[in-house]
């Protein structure tokens, strides 16, 4: 049932925090938090845990690879999502979509808790691990567009770079509840840990989709979209008509995106892996990955404002310039195998991708018309996460692994890095442009 919190034009002329709005953000938020709280603690048990669970018939370094080669099936899922969620949320809108990619990521989460190891059913296991992950990839593929647009569409012009980041905030702090619950779990003894106790964070899922749909059930439909009234039948197929209209915007979009998911692959998964294989300890490193996305939280919130006041592309090239400096002090910082290293290497790296991802939101979805939004900013950001973030630890892994080294891995990064900041310096600024307009 949808209640009355909807935002009128003389709310939106208001501050942020006025009651309606404060409300939508608060969902778009919450809502984030909790599609990205199960997306992540897939990405840090398939560097800590399947590899033994799912995996452990391969060498080590093959039982990592495999893990990570689901990983990437789950990013993979992810653009698919955002194309058919973009598809409903641009023909029927937004809310109705949000409330489907909740229960949708809440199932396949609960499913991964229950599943049986491949030692007892053989390689069942790992295929329907993969399955599960698909569908894990497909909800959160549709989940951060809408949150976004539902937040933006309703946000006063001079402070949408700002609501738009809502949806993004939720990631970093849905990663540390997600770390924060596989650390806790982590300290059982490791056979324990390994048998039962990772399971417990992904049946917790339930309890968080259950909060997260009283809350997504509260919020009424975008305004822009409701202005659209009748004109469905000139958007029959949203992605057919983004890829034929606009399909610089929807290349420019992806490239700059790319810039900070490369940043989210090698933190969030493959120095964690890589930390504890050269002799860190564990439940460490997983608290201090906690550190990494408190400081990823932070950059992304002060980027986010700046970007309404100097412009989208700004914060967003300065991100990716600190990003190309730091490339080779983080690797190296992380192949010392010491916490201390990898505390450093991650919380910079961190901050420095949250300063990427504040303005990266509003910046995505000013590319394209309200009719199209949700499918261009979605296909955007999800194909970025599947070939940043979902290919990266395992192209990471496999360069370390043939003898290429972080030298090799170094230098390869930073070409991707840099192609991402000419594609910023090109694209051009949307602070100003009327989105009714576009």
């Amino acid at each position: 049932m949808e209640s009355n919190i909807t935002v009128t034009r003389q709310d939106r002329s208001d501050s942020l925090w006025h009651g309606p709005m404060r409300r939508i953000l608060m969902s778009s938020f919450s809502g984030s938090v909790i599609e990205f709280y199960d997306f992540v603690l897939y990405v840090i048990a398939a560097a800590v845990v399947f590899p033994h669970v799912f995996f452990n018939n391969l060498s080590p370094t093959m039982a990592t690879i495999a893990s990570f080669v689901t990983l990437a099936v789950g990013y993979v899922g992810r653009p698919l999502g955002g194309v058919i969620f973009g598809h409903f949320g641009d023909r029927l809108g937004r809310k109705g979509v949000l409330v489907t990619t909740m229960l949708l990521m809440g199932v396949s989460t609960m499913a991964i808790g229950l599943l049986p190891a491949t030692a007892t059913v053989g390689v069942l296991a790992p295929i329907l691990l993969v399955l599960c992950r698909v569908l894990q990839g497909v909800a959160v593929g549709g989940e951060w567009g809408g949150a976004m647009l539902i937040a933006l569409e309703n946000s006063p012009g001079a402070k949408r770079g700002f609501a738009a980041s809502f949806a993004s905030l939720g990631a970093p702090a849905g990663a540390m509840l997600a770390t924060g619950s596989i650390s806790l779990a982590s300290s059982l003894p490791q056979d324990q840990f390994l048998s039962w106790g990772w399971r417990i964070p992904f049946l917790f899922s339930v309890l968080l989709v259950l909060v997260g749909m009283t809350i997504r059930l509260k919020v009424s439909e975008s305004p822009l979209f409701k202005s659209l009234g009748l004109e469905a039948e000139k958007r029959k197929v949203p992605i057919l008509e983004v890829l034929r209209r606009y399909p610089s915007q929807a290349a420019l979009g992806i490239t700059v995106a790319i810039s900070q998911l490369t940043i989210d692959g090698i933190a969030t998964s493959w120095a964690v892996n890589h930390a504890v294989e050269l002799g860190a300890d564990r439940t460490t490193i997983l608290n201090l990955k906690i550190f990494g996305s408190i400081a990823l939280l932070i950059a992304a919130i002060i980027s986010a404002r700046l970007s309404d006041r100097w412009g989208r592309r700004l914060p967003l090239a300065a991100g990716i310039v600190a990003a190309l400096i730091f490339v080779f002090p983080m690797l190296n910082l992380i192949q010392t195998g010491t916490a201390g290293g990898f505390a450093a290497a991650v919380i910079v790296g961190q901050f420095i991708q949250g300063f990427i991802l504040g303005p990266l939101a509003a910046f995505l979805a000013e590319l394209f018309p309200t009719r199209l939004r949700f499918t261009g900013a979605s296909l955007c950001f999800q194909t970025a996460s599947a070939l940043g973030s979902g290919f990266t630890p395992l192209i990471a892994t496999s360069l370390v692994a043939v003898g290429g080294g972080i030298a090799v891995l170094g230098w390869v990064w930073m070409g991707v890095l840099a192609v991402c900041l000419v594609a910023t310096l090109i694209a051009s600024e949307g602070r100003k442009r009327d989105l009714s307009a576009i």
